[in-house]
Formats: C-alpha cells, sequence, structure tokens
C-alpha cells in the first residue's frame, strides 16, 4: 500500500479542532439523559458502514466492545430495523443519522418527531456527531490510516 499524506501532522490545527469538537461531543452525551455515550458510538459505528470506511468501522467497534457494548448489537447494527435489539432511543438517533447522512431535506414533520424523541439539545448535539463522523469517515477514506492499527 502506498503510504499517503499524515494528515494530523500536515493539518494539526484542522485536526485539533476535529478533537475538540470529539470532546464537547463526549462531554454532551455523557451528561444528557437521552443520547448516551453508547448511542453516539453506535451512530458513529453505522455512518461507517454506511460509508465503507475501514478505519473507523474497526475502530468504532472495538471502542463499542471496550465500553461494554454487546458483540450481538454490533454485528446486527447494519440491519438495525429488523433487529429485537435496540430501544426506541436508539432506533429514533439510528433513524436520524441515516437520514442525514442521506442528504435529504428535514421536513417539519420529521424535525419535530426527532425533537420530541430526544429533545432540542440532543438533536443539536446528534446532528454536530452526525458531521463530525462523517468528516471523519472522509478522512480516513482519503489518507488510509492502516486498518487495525487502533487500539482503545
Amino acid at each position: 500500500m502506498t503510504l499517503r499524506a499524515n494528515y494530523f501532522e500536515l493539518a494539526s490545527k484542522a485536526m485539533q479542532i476535529l478533537i475538540n469538537q470529539e470532546s464537547y461531543l463526549r462531554e454532551q452525551f455523557s451528561i444528557s439523559e437521552t443520547v448516551t455515550v453508547q448511542i453516539w458510538e453506535l451512530v458513529k459505528l453505522r455512518l461507517s458502514q454506511i460509508n465503507q470506511c475501514a478505519f473507523c468501522i474497526d475502530m468504532h467497534s472495538k471502542e463499542a466492545l471496550s465500553q461494554g457494548e454487546n458483540q450481538d448489537r454490533i454485528i446486527g447494527l447494519s440491519a438495525w430495523r429488523d433487529m429485537p435489539f435496540y430501544s426506541d432511543t436508539e432506533i429514533a438517533a439510528l433513524n436520524w443519522a441515516e437520514h442525514l447522512n442521506s442528504g435529504k431535506a428535514v421536513d417539519d414533520n420529521s424535525y419535530q418527531k426527532i425533537v420530541e424523541a430526544l429533545g432540542e439539545q440532543a438533536v443539536v448535539d446528534l446532528t454536530i456527531a452526525i458531521n463530525a463522523i462523517n468528516s471523519w469517515n472522509r478522512i480516513a477514506k482519503t489518507f488510509r490510516p492502516e486498518v487495525g492499527s487502533y487500539k482503545p
């Protein structure tokens, strides 16, 4: 494999912005009564699956397992709509993540439903988190860090 640019070195200030964003999100989801760190990890893994980011799939699977996530739920995540493993809150978060990831417009009805399910603060934070994982997926797919190199 051809080595690609070291993006952390070449754009260290930009990478720090993304890392600071991750810190903000971890703090928010640590205190959230609806969207927890565990749900955030599921969302990151699911979007990484959709975006086919091998490095991120590996990383977020390991992260979820290290945080006590059940292996069956990780394996079933690609078919979450047909699996009995996920709570109503997780379903709402995954549905929102997939909707935003699709690039489709958010109509008033969809927006109202997600706010009713999660609350405004959680919707704002989850939307930022969805944007963040998409950024990370695109960076990792471009610069290809070594799959399997992430250690939680």
